[in-house]
């Protein structure tokens, strides 16, 4: 055997075989990486997508988290000023009802004064009768003289 047949044998042989997976073996190769590049660029892309997402979705979640503190502060806020409102309008109630109470007390007092004074009167004008029928030694008319003293009573 010669060693340069050989060679050229064995150049012949790769070159068929180069051919062979060139034409067979390296396309479906190539398209599997090009399928696997792809789909791992996806998959980045995806993930690059998902952490916007992400980030998007704890900002929302953020600025509804801040804006329910504000709501929940100001009804908080607004109960407060409500309950201080009550408040006084309790103390106003309050302060009518005594000064109500205080009057028709007062009216009532008055009543009971004048009263006494009606019943005093009424008992100062029999001892003065008493008196006068012992001073005198004899009977007075009362009906006669209720008159006179009803003057005096309304006069004093």
């Amino acid at each position: 055997m010669n060693l340069n047949l050989t060679l050229i044998g064995q150049a012949i042989s790769f070159a068929i075989f180069v051919w062979f997976c060139m034409k067979f073996v390296w396309p479906p190769v190539i398209a599997a990486l090009e399928e696997r590049s792809k789909k791992i660029a996806d998959g980045l892309e995806a993930a690059n997508r998902a952490s916007r997402d992400l980030e998007l979705a704890q900002e929302q979640a953020n600025e509804l988290l801040r804006e329910s503190k504000d709501n929940a502060a100001e009804i908080i806020e607004q109960a407060n000023k409500r309950a201080n409102q009550m408040i006084e309008e309790a103390k106003e109630q309050v302060i009518a009802d005594g000064k109500r109470l205080r009057n028709a007390a007062q009216a009532e007092i008055e009543q009971d004064v004048l009263r006494a004074k009606e019943a005093l009167r009424a008992q100062v004008s029999v001892l003065a009768f008493a008196g006068a029928e012992k001073i005198l030694g004899t009977t007075i008319d009362e009906k006669a003289h209720s008159e006179i003293v009803e003057q005096l009573a309304k006069e004093l």
